[in-house]
């Protein structure tokens, strides 16, 4: 029985986090966020939509562990840090930001493919630089 109860528990967190981690971009995005709170947002949706992980995937257990600990935890941090009355309004605005799929504005992942394609082109530049001499 205590099995069933951590795992409901679980998928509760996992689906208040589908609303929480848009809701925390959309309190990023407003005046009346407090400065600290739009650092930590910054930081947790960058990490949230970072294909790059502290801790790899590959890595078994360990992998997972950053996704599983550290994402939450950012996102409770920042809405800590966010006033109650906007946090709950950014919710609200949230809820439906899933409905049909994935959310319409793909392109605010265009940085972090910029950001990879740099780091890919460096990477061959070094290797090739390093094979040629």
């Amino acid at each position: 029985m205590g099995t069933a109860n951590t795992k409901n528990r679980l998928k509760e967190r996992a689906r208040k986090l589908k609303t929480d981690i848009p809701a925390v971009f959309i309190a990023l995005k407003r005046k009346d966020t407090p400065i600290p709170a739009k650092v930590i947002a910054g930081l947790t949706i960058v990490y949230a939509l970072s294909p790059v992980d502290l801790i790899p995937d590959f890595i078994p257990v360990l992998g997972y562990l950053d996704d599983i600990l550290l994402l939450p935890a950012l996102v409770a941090l920042t809405i800590r840090l966010i006033p109650s009355e906007i946090m709950e309004e950014c919710r609200k605005e949230a809820a439906g930001i899933w409905e049909g799929g994935k959310p319409k504005k793909w392109y605010y992942a265009i940085p972090f493919v910029l950001v990879w394609c740099i780091v890919l082109l460096l990477v061959i530049f070094l290797m090739k630089s390093m094979f040629t001499n």
